[in-house]
């Protein structure tokens, strides 16, 4: 019998976002990846934000708006060993229902692996990868208040073994233009796979339920955002009988676990934090930040505190393109590198009927 576990292994430790307990209990994890560069920056999640980026009604259908009409974005990561990871999309707006609705594309190429006999003979390569055909529609209720909803296909394939799902996310959004605040509460992931990898091993989806804040400040270029993920589990804690008792928040100092640190490092893995600069009059220049409590405690390597948890990017629009760049880390081996460009092809048909 063939040795077919290393692109398993691998689709459970490669999951951007495996939650320390919810590690390995789920899977499609790859649904919890960055869509884009930007994201990437900003710890790797935001629901928070409401402008033209198409690429956040990913993971926050509410945010569909009319300023991404005809908004096309390409985004591709790259990761250590080959690994990569992608999402391409395009918004549409319906004037008459005033409707926003966008469709896209997400997906994991884990590469290509070398298959072995149980005695470790070579028997050829084989690949791994995961697809999620995402389509989505927002709408405005109110004048401060939006909902929003995706459906998505998903289909992988680990070497021989396959599985598909659906799922479902809903979303709704309060906005507040003047004050420039906002609050977004998601669930994401609702659904059952359709086929499993094995016969009779139904596997559950990466539920979750989100809430975030977002403010952007009145006399400085400045948004911050404050996103609480999990909201419907407490205990996201990995209790590893191995490793060294360390310091409740930055430091890796050792110190006594006592049942208060305990509790507030579980709280505290909850929140990505991140903010985002937006420079120039149209903000054509922004520098991101984000930091991701969770990633750090759960990639941390004892005795040395790196980066892991840490991400920064920055974006540029030059002419009618947007291209963004973020740097996620991850580990101390290793660290995303995520690029984003975007346009609006609304622009070029401007250009065109004045040429005309």
């Amino acid at each position: 019998m063939k040795i077919k576990l290393l692109a398993l292994a691998l689709f459970l430790v490669v999951t951007w976002k495996a939650h320390g307990q919810l590690g390995g209990l789920n899977t499609f994890e790859f649904l919890n990846t960055s869509a884009s560069a930007r994201i990437s920056a900003l710890g790797g999640n935001l629901i928070t934000v409401r402008d033209d980026d198409v690429n956040l009604a990913l993971t926050n259908p509410a945010a569909l708006n009319a300023a991404m009409h005809q908004q096309l974005a390409f985004s591709h990561g790259f990761h250590v060993a080959g690994i990569a990871q992608g999402f391409a999309a395009y918004g549409h707006h319906w004037s008459k229902p005033a409707l926003t609705t966008y469709a896209g594309v997400q997906y994991v190429s884990y590469g290509e692996f070398e298959a072995m006999d149980e005695l470790g003979t070579a028997e050829g390569t084989f690949k791994a990868a995961e697809y999620a055909v995402n389509v989505g529609a927002g709408k405005q209720l109110a004048e401060r208040l939006a909902i929003g909803a995706n459906a998505r296909f998903i289909t992988s394939q680990l070497e021989s073994y396959r599985s598909s799902g659906l799922a479902l996310d809903v979303a709704g959004m309060y906005f507040d233009t003047a004050s420039r605040f906002t609050l977004t509460f998601v669930i994401k992931n609702i659904g059952t796979q359709l086929s499993t990898y094995r016969e009779g091993n139904q596997e559950p989806l990466p539920y979750e339920m989100q809430i975030g804040i977002s403010k952007q400040l009145k006399y400085l270029p400045f948004r911050f955002s404050i996103i609480y993920h999990h909201l419907d589990r407490w205990n996201i804690l990995y209790d590893d009988p191995n490793a060294e008792p360390s310091t409740l928040f930055f430091g890796d100092t050792p110190t006594e676990r006592s049942a208060s640190s305990i509790w507030m490092d579980n709280f505290f893995r909850h929140f990505i934090f991140n903010g985002e600069f937006l420079m120039g009059a149209a903000e054509n220049f922004r520098l991101r930040l984000g930091y991701n409590h969770f990633m750090r405690k759960e990639l941390i390597v004892d005795g040395f505190g790196g980066l892991a948890g840490f991400s920064v990017g920055l974006g540029i629009k030059v002419n009618r393109f947007r291209i963004d760049y973020g740097l996620r880390s991850f580990h101390t081996g290793g660290a995303l590198n995520h690029f984003s460009l975007s346009t609006n092809l609304s622009e070029f048909k401007r250009t065109s009927t004045n040429f005309d």
